[in-house]
């Protein structure tokens, strides 16, 4: 460590009392790039948006990784006990300006181990909605208010952890369901686990479990990649099988015959697997396994990412918690405290002879629990799970710019929320169609995120249903197995089930969902907050909220990207009226001809070509599917490939923009007809709100140079 770093001045936060011991120097553990010492860690991102002064923001969009400075190992000198004294960089006052609203004052960033991640004493940054929450049985003016129900009967394994929070809220709890209706209906896997809902709140979106399948979640990654390569390169390159062998064969032994040295690894992951089911390695397209039966006919390889973050010489991931509190607006919170979830034996980069070594090389906690290395601990900062703020400490300890490595993760999980956003709209209003009763839907997804050496995040997958268990199996006798609480678990799961509710507690007025004035949407105005009120609560026996706002609040930065949404609007105003998913041949055609895209080097009889040929190709890939007709997926690729025969001497996304230009042009607003068909995933927004939201940013905002990207990659 340079002098300039020995000789910085420190101070000392809250620290956690249950420490780790320090580890034994190892030289040949791959180390981690050190950070700036003006910088803190903090779970503010590093995001700046227009106005912000130009010295607090020189170093937006770029990583001090190549600094040459050596990175975070498990040396002497680096102890992961936060009983310990805890070196901080002193923060100048220009770097604090940059993360508190104007007139704040400066505050002082500390971790508290057991609590949030690296959180100041407030927050003044337009974390939270410019009104609190009232959790409390009265309202605002003190007088009293009836209780929200709550449906538990179909929480299954996360109805302990429910259970907790409703009794901490003063809330009522019908376990066994009622007759009437509740407020809210709390499902533990999908939207349709308790049918005929038409009022309320459920906890599911209707599609989200198809949507974050791997195969889906893989397509909806690469159009985004096929338009934004370098924003979404946390994506690994993956392939989808059987569809698209060929390619893979055939492009893995052209990168052989490239480099003959060149030894990547694949990791082979099942469609419908989960808990690592059916997970495993391959170094050649020849080693796949065999396939058998239609559920294993359908999986992604992936490439294997084989220079991981070590801890202790394990390999872990993160398990991170996302609130979709709507889709329309969009509006997204992360959770500031998570899980990391390690491995049971110590890492080594692949090789013919471990590659089926799952407890090195898969972090599924659902795996690891049953290698006999598997340490249950009582405390957040050691065992095979721990909290994911106990490890962002011994990184900070170590000199690693947390900010960076959150500004990252926020973006990754704002990009793919954008990604699965448009697929989420089509099942929504075929399951709930504008006109027809039906709940307002909310969803807490679990995203699985790895840290390169470099603390690159890289997206491994999202989970449309999180375990939220707050105990684990315990073998307390030999051959007895038992549920034991799990501190860790309960921790981190209990508040976000708690701070959830609070944020859609249907009672309050003030926990709705933004209301977007005409054209605010449009020019990518980000939604203002009250600094002052944010994220405080009420009650003062209830702690400030542990999900934190990250869209709309970075919407400048990020709407850009919002491109297939746009082509989804004009999928779904194409669909009919039958609250379908897929467009018939007459549909296709009507599309064309009212956006006036044929013409004589393009008649009607190539567009049935273009329409047979996309069909029939996508419905080989899913010999399953029940349902004929054209999907959005393959409505993208059509749209994509009519966009590059208009605009042939564009890239991509300048094509796809010029072509949305030109159909938007040609449809002009909505009809009556199809107003009512417009889709709205919030009931609480009133029909003109819902109209105006189906106008996404326009073609010159969402031409990239309008909002560049400023976080760094």
């Amino acid at each position: 460590m340079t002098d300039h770093y020995e000789n910085v001045k420190v101070q000392h936060g809250q620290i956690n009392p249950n420490g780790e011991e320090a580890e034994e120097e190892d030289d040949n553990e791959e180390q981690v790039p050190v950070s700036s010492p003006s910088v803190c860690a903090s779970p503010d991102p590093i995001i700046t948006t227009p106005g912000t002064d130009a010295s607090t923001s020189s170093n937006v969009g770029k990583r001090n990784c190549k600094s040459g400075v050596k990175a975070v190992g498990d040396d002497e000198n680096s102890s992961g006990n936060p009983n310990s004294n805890f070196p901080w960089p002193v923060v100048p006052p220009y770097t604090m300006k940059n993360f508190n609203s104007p007139g704040s004052g400066q505050q002082a960033l500390k971790i508290k181990g057991l609590g949030r991640i690296l959180q100041g004493e407030s927050e003044s940054n337009g974390n939270y909605p410019s009104k609190t929450i009232q959790a409390s049985c009265k309202d605002g003016f003190g007088f009293s208010r009836r209780p929200v129900t709550v449906d538990s009967s179909k929480a299954k394994t996360s109805l302990k952890a429910l259970k907790l929070c409703i009794k901490r809220l003063k809330w009522k709890e019908f376990p066994l369901g009622r007759r009437a209706p509740c407020d809210i209906y709390w499902h533990g896997v999908s939207f349709h686990d308790n049918e005929n809902i038409v009022s309320g709140l459920v906890n599911k979106f209707p599609g989200m479990v198809e949507m974050l399948r791997k195969i889906n979640l893989s397509r909806a990654m690469r159009t985004m990649q096929e338009l934004f390569p370098e924003e979404y390169n946390f994506y690994p390159r993956s392939w989808i099988l059987p569809e698209e062998y060929r390619q893979f064969s055939a492009q893995i032994r052209l990168l052989k015959e490239k480099d003959t040295t060149m030894n990547t690894t694949f990791i082979v992951k099942p469609d419908g697997g989960s808990q690592g089911d059916g997970i495993y390695l391959i170094r050649d397209p020849s080693d796949l396994k065999p396939m058998v039966g239609s559920q294993a006919k359908q999986a992604v390889v992936q490439e294997y990412i084989p220079k991981p973050l070590l801890i202790d010489k394990l390999k872990f991931d993160i398990r991170l918690y996302v609130l979709i509190k709507s889709l329309e607006p969009l509006e997204i919170y992360i959770a500031k405290e998570g899980l990391t979830r390690f491995c049971t034996e110590p890492y080594e980069e692949p090789s013919q002879k471990n590659l089926s070594h799952v407890f090195m090389h898969l972090t599924n906690y659902s795996l690891n629990v049953h290698s006999g290395n598997f340490v249950h601990s009582d405390s957040q900062s050691t065992g095979s799970k721990r909290t994911l703020s106990s490890v962002l400490y011994r990184l900070a300890a170590k000199g690693v710019d947390i900010k960076w490595v959150w500004s990252d993760i926020i973006a990754l999980v704002i990009k793919t929320s954008i990604a699965v956003v448009p697929e989420l709209k089509v099942y929504y209003q075929a399951d709930i169609p504008p006109g027809k009763p039906g709940p307002t839907c909310f969803q807490i997804l679990g995203f699985d995120i790895l840290l390169t050496k470099n603390l690159k995040p890289v997206l491994l997958e999202v989970n449309a249903s999180p375990s939220m268990r707050i105990e684990h199996e315990q073998e307390v006798a030999p051959g007895v197995f038992e549920y034991v609480p799990s501190p860790v678990d309960k921790e981190v799961k209990v508040d976000v089930i708690r701070d959830t509710l609070r944020l859609m507690d249907p009672l309050n007025k003030d926990s709705t969902p933004p209301q977007l004035k005409a054209g605010e949407f449009e020019h990518g105005e980000e939604i203002p907050v009250d600094s002052e009120s944010q994220g405080r609560s009420p009650d003062e026996n209830l702690p400030s909220l542990c999900l934190k706002q990250v869209y709309p609040k970075y919407s400048k930065e990020f709407n850009y990207l919002r491109l297939v949404e746009r082509i989804t609007a004009l999928f779904i105003r194409f669909l009919g009226v039958k609250d379908n998913m897929r467009l018939g041949p007459t549909a296709f055609r009507t599309f064309i001809r009212t956006c006036k895209l044929n013409n004589s080097n393009f008649t009607m009889a190539s567009v049935d070509v273009l329409y047979i040929n996309i069909t029939r190709r996508r419905s080989c890939a899913i010999p399953d599917s029940r349902e004929a007709g054209m999907g959005l997926q393959a409505f993208v690729e059509a749209f994509f490939y009519l966009a590059g025969r208009r605009f042939k001497f564009l890239v991509l996304k300048e094509q796809v923009v010029s072509l949305l230009s030109l159909c938007e042009a040609q449809l002009g607003p909505p009809s009556s007809v199809e107003d009512r068909r417009s889709l709205s995933c919030s009931r609480a927004l009133p029909r003109a709100a819902r109209t105006q939201t189906l106008c996404l940013p326009d073609a010159q905002s969402t031409s990239g140079s309008a909002a560049p990207l400023l976080l760094p990659h």
